[in-house]
């Protein structure tokens, strides 16, 4: 059942001392705990990974790159690091056309004409961490839902009779409220009905992840938000989603585990893009080198509207700059798929997957259990659960596969053979 609470932290409402612990996190810094540092239970690895990204994005000064680095960066056969930052610099704004044709390049040599076709299912929207620009975030006042196993096997039924075979399984990140067993028996639930199974959870250790994986997922997706590690502190308050390092470290415990893929992003706007971006693509450049057998993609979100976030100041990205970061991806990591959110509009997706994405989502829906309204058009009993942002392209499976078909280009619900 849907509940409407403006507070959700350890299955309690909101109090007048969860108010004044809000008011006092957002107002005194001595009051958070230290992001930094593990939390009881956190699992610690050894890697080396974190600091050969932070070191090359701390240095990143992209004001001193200048169109001669530009041109020589186009004019390589092979992009370096050195490369990508000339590519991701505002030098490179006024060369897009040939970053684009050099990326059409690199994807049609490496993808073909192909784009894939996924859809995301939220099951549950409670969530126990304070992170200020998101919709979920616990306290906000909304709609809180966790769907039970039949209602996930009926939102899963209801898509798949779509035609689809790709489902990404999220949740709000509340560990009480969606627990492993929980996310566990939602991907046996979706090994029934789809031959790829994502998961965008909250981060685990190692052994649950290989839990998951032998529950049937094939990949995660986590969203670092952003690489700035003091932004990252101003804007995660509360929870543990506040421990940067173990955020950090998520795509490899679950490599380790024995996932097939991991996907990566930074919430672009959040903090400096530039920035982001570079971090984003080097910790897929220097994970790839270190599990070579890995599948590996990159999103690339800009931040969306969503309900009480006026207690930031997002910095603009606009769609030309957007252009750029991917354009830039697909240059530096030929082999990496690029994945390009409903929160872009129809027209920026339709062009951008001739040129450098190779995956995009479709009959999307960011709200908690109502995929038979949506998809059906029938009015259902269950209630539902708010959405965690807004949307920009709603297009259907049918009208995103015939648009991309329509393009020429050749769409693919999935392209596994599981023997």
């Amino acid at each position: 059942m849907a509940e409407k609470n403006s507070f959700f932290i350890d299955g309690k409402n909101l109090s007048k001392e969860a108010l004044e612990k809000k008011h006092k996190l957002e107002n005194d810094p001595s009051s958070r705990t230290n992001h930094m540092e593990y939390m009881p239970g956190m699992e610690i690895i050894e890697s080396d990974i974190c600091d050969k990204v932070m070191s090359e994005m701390n240095s990143y000064d992209y004001t001193k790159y200048t169109a001669v680095d530009v041109r020589n960066a186009l004019d390589k056969e092979k992009c370096s690091i050195e490369d990508f930052k000339a590519l991701l610099s505002p030098a490179a704004e006024p060369f897009l056309e040939e970053m684009a044709k050099r990326a059409r390049l690199e994807t049609s040599k490496h993808f073909g004409n192909t784009v894939y076709l996924f859809t995301p299912l939220y099951i549950a929207n409670y969530c126990e961490n304070y992170c200020v620009y998101c919709g979920f975030n616990c306290y906000n006042d909304i709609n809180r839902l966790k769907l039970n196993l039949d209602e996930i096997d009926k939102e899963m039924s209801v898509i798949a009779k779509s035609g689809m075979e790709e489902i990404l399984i999220l949740t709000g990140e509340s560990r009480e409220k969606s627990d492993i067993k929980y996310i566990g028996e939602a991907c046996k639930l979706a090994r029934k009905y789809f031959r790829m199974v994502g998961l965008e959870i909250y981060p685990v250790n190692t052994d649950e992840y290989r839990y998951l994986h032998e529950c049937g997922a094939d990949y995660v997706t986590v969203f670092q938000e952003t690489y700035d590690t003091d932004k990252y502190e101003k804007l995660h308050l509360f929870g543990h989603k506040r421990v940067w390092p173990y955020r950090f470290d998520a795509q490899e415990r679950a490599l380790r585990a024995g996932m097939r893929g991991v996907a990566f992003s930074a919430l672009l706007g959040l903090s400096d893009f530039r920035k982001d971006a570079l971090a984003s693509a080097l910790h897929v450049y220097f994970l790839q080198r270190k599990y070579p057998q890995a599948e590996m993609s990159l999103s690339c979100p800009r931040l969306r509207p969503i309900i009480n976030n006026d207690k930031i100041s997002p910095l603009d990205v606009h769609e030309k700059q957007l252009c750029q970061v991917i354009l830039a991806y697909r240059i530096f990591l030929p082999y990496v798929g690029i994945t390009v959110s409903s929160r872009e509009s129809k027209t920026f997706r339709d062009g951008i997957v001739k040129i450098a994405a190779t995956k995009i989502s479709a009959g999307v829906s960011t709200g908690i259990g109502d995929h038979e309204s949506k998809y059906d058009g029938k009015e259902q009993d269950t209630k539902q659960g708010d959405e965690q942002f807004v949307i920009d392209d709603g297009r259907s499976l049918k009208t995103m596969y015939d648009d991309m078909e329509n393009a020429g280009l050749q769409p693919v619900l999935n392209d596994y053979l599981y023997v």
